[in-house]
């Protein structure tokens, strides 16, 4: 009985301890963002005052209209999600297919070739600019979205690839045998089995391409030149270019604006992003 009441007043210690180590982690990641929130409601002189003020006194919830009319939202959120809705559309086709391929088809020398894949993994994007920048001004894609739509339908994302083919290996192939028995084609197999079966690994896909999207900076800045076709952070970043100075309080409060996709994202999705982290990778 004394050793049981022991093992229970250790395992409320424990959970004491855990419990107090995520919320100090937790402050630790709300923290910035608070701070982002008491910087938009500033005015630009109270910024840098010593000590800071976390409660802006007065609070100018005018930073925000401000903010948003200088960086032309209207028209760089639909931009952004234009683009990133297109490229979530291209990486699920082409990721899924080239995963189903390395999961379920035979052919000789495919383990070297998912090596190869995987390889590229390992090659800094900033390595290709040139070449791609040098290519898509031949056949004249600068200034247009095609740089930043097209090339996800052609399967350039190898993570994501890896992450869907460890998924696809958990699932039974007799399902595959069996769906072929009945007179499916593999891509019947691919979309009628494998595909309904995969949705959280999809899910955290989808998730991990919107995020990767909606955040890009150096291929927009690079491919795009005229401000009507300005991306979210591309205009952010417009913030110093314009002003010199920067107004740390329009930033902040564009910056906040601009992420609250996000946070909705990951409170709308968090169940098929924990459950698709959980489940990929059980079977190598």
């Amino acid at each position: 009985m004394v050793n049981y009441k022991n093992r229970k007043t250790r395992q409320k210690i424990t959970s004491l301890i855990l419990t107090l180590i995520l919320a100090i982690g937790g402050i630790a990641v709300l923290l910035p963002i608070l701070w982002m929130l008491s910087t938009s409601l500033k005015d630009q002189g109270a910024v840098f005052i010593i000590p800071p003020k976390w409660i802006p006194n007065p609070i100018r919830w005018d930073n925000y209209s401000k903010a948003l009319e200088f960086m032309n939202a209207k028209v760089v959120y639909k931009n952004t999600v234009l683009i990133t809705f297109i490229s979530i559309l291209g990486t699920l086709i082409s990721s899924s297919l080239v995963a189903f391929a390395f999961a379920r088809l035979r052919a000789p020398g495919k383990e070297i070739l998912f090596l190869l894949v995987l390889s590229t993994i390992m090659l800094p994007q900033q390595v290709v600019l040139i070449p791609q920048f040098i290519m898509f001004k031949l056949i004249g894609w600068i200034d247009t979205f095609y740089p930043l739509t097209l090339p996800f339908f052609f399967a350039t994302t190898p993570f994501l690839i890896f992450l869907l083919r460890q998924f696809f290996m958990t699932i039974p192939i007799e399902m595959d045998e069996a769906a072929r028995l009945d007179g499916c084609s593999y891509f019947q197999v691919y979309y009628k089995i494998i595909l309904p079966l995969s949705k959280p690994a999809i899910g955290i896909v989808a998730i991990q391409s919107f995020m990767s999207n909606w955040n890009e900076f150096i291929r927009p800045l690079i491919f795009i030149n005229s401000a009507a076709k300005y991306t979210v952070s591309v205009a952010l970043a417009n913030f110093s270019a314009e002003y010199g100075m920067t107004p740390w309080n329009l930033l902040m409060a564009a910056s906040l604006v601009a992420l609250l996709p996000c946070i909705a994202l990951f409170f709308f999705a968090q169940r098929y992003f924990i459950q698709g982290i959980v489940v990929t990778g059980l079977k190598g």
